[in-house]
């Protein structure tokens, strides 16, 4: 029986149709091309390629190119601003506080990235018993074992008992290699073929809880 449910947050809590996270792409190109003296398209070529073996581009960067300042790199990625073009969810809240269990959020942006989606949602923190960001992390992000078990022990919960929506896959197979349950949100249809549990609605959750 489901316990707990732990919301990705980027392109999850807000529809990917707005656009920030493609923006955030655009702007982590832009800072590893600066850093590494690349062309735009030779950086996102080597983040094709780099983070494959890890969970966001900052540990790759970090591991293997040498990447110490993590602050520069949030302030160029994660600006003032980022989430102007956001607009109030008060269907969203209805919706979060309707829920019959605890809710955590478990994101690999940092925490100023979170707070500034959030408010622009209207959504109150206090709806959350948690919010699992990058740094509350130790900079490892989804979809490192160590970082959902991390995680799961805070909520007192385990994989099982705990449904987990996020909408890249990636990261979703994680987790359920882990005997977690979870819900791709595959809100434009991109992943038809994903052979485990998809929703195209985040209100259509309500159907797994069991």
């Amino acid at each position: 029986m489901i316990q707990y449910l732990l919301f990705d947050l980027d392109n999850t809590l807000y529809s990917a149709r707005y656009g920030l996270e493609r923006n955030v792409d655009r702007r982590i190109i832009a800072y590893m091309a600066s850093y590494l003296g690349l062309s735009l398209e030779e950086a996102a070529k080597q983040r094709r390629e780099g983070i494959k073996f890890y969970g966001t581009t900052l540990e790759w960067l970090r591991n293997e190119k040498g990447l110490s300042d993590v602050e520069a790199y949030y302030a160029a990625t994660h600006p003032e601003g980022e989430a102007d073009t956001l607009p109030p969810n008060p269907m969203l809240r209805s919706f979060l506080e309707s829920l019959p269990l605890p809710r955590a959020i478990l994101t690999n942006s940092p925490r100023e990235h979170v707070d500034r989606i959030l408010n622009k949602l209207e959504i109150p923190e206090d709806l959350f018993t948690h919010i699992f960001d990058i740094r509350r992390n130790g900079f490892k992000g989804k979809p490192n074992a160590e970082v959902f078990y991390q995680v799961l022990a805070v909520l007192g919960t385990k994989p099982e008992t705990t449904l987990f929506i996020d909408d890249y896959p990636p990261y979703m197979e994680g987790y359920l290699a882990l005997g977690g349950k979870g819900l791709l949100l595959d809100e434009e249809n991109a992943y038809p073929d994903y052979p485990h549990p998809r929703i195209r609605e985040l209100w259509e959750l309500t159907s797994y809880l069991k």
